[in-house]
């Protein structure tokens, strides 16, 4: 009986993932394959994406890969941990951030688009300096600077001290693929 149910179940999945298939096949002839994907990975909050992403030094497509990841471009998002706002930050790491701007700034400030961009950016662009390889950092943004440290240390995990081989989260391990591939699309389809 269990077995019939999960039977069932594959199918009645596999039905709705073929109707999207087709759905979205539809649209791509009536619309046109660059708008779907446009509508599917937009440009939101783009003033602030610029202005952060220039001022620490990342790429705009970084940015925006990691917010479309995080929140969906969702600026009232909260996490099930209690991450926050477009870049899903924690109130923690806000205000550790705020020792860096010198500001003081309630946690809800993170439900801001541009405070979340700035500090979000500002993030990455630490992490980056710590941890060049942007797979290495995505994983920090993720799973925390101390665990990827650690992991760093481990040989089971880097052969070099430097760069992951194997993340041992596996959520880790598919938030850091799926934002680095959303980032290919973001620069394929808006040459950024």
């Amino acid at each position: 009986m269990a077995k019939r149910n999960r039977r069932r179940k594959r199918k009645k999945r596999g039905c709705g993932v073929v109707a999207l298939l087709l759905a979205a096949a539809l649209l791509c002839g009536l619309f046109g394959l660059r708008t779907v994907m446009r509508s599917l990975y937009p440009l939101r909050y783009d003033e602030f994406v610029e202005t952060y992403t220039e001022a620490y030094g990342l790429e705009k497509s970084f940015a925006l890969a990691v917010i479309k990841c995080e929140s969906g471009f969702d600026p009232n998002a909260v996490s099930r941990v209690g991450a926050r706002g477009l870049m899903q930050l924690m109130p923690e790491t806000f205000r550790w951030l705020q020792t860096k701007t010198k500001e003081t700034r309630s946690d809800d400030a993170l439900f801001d688009p541009e405070t979340s961009v700035r500090y979000g950016c500002l993030m990455l662009s630490l992490l980056l300096r710590q941890f060049p390889e942007p797979h290495t950092a995505v994983c920090a943004y993720h799973a925390g600077m101390g665990n990827v440290e650690s992991w760093l240390r481990d040989p089971r995990y880097s052969d070099d001290g430097k760069t992951l081989k194997t993340v041992p989260f596996p959520t880790t391990a598919a938030y850091a693929d799926k934002v680095l591939r959303t980032q290919k699309i973001y620069a394929l389809l808006y040459q950024l």
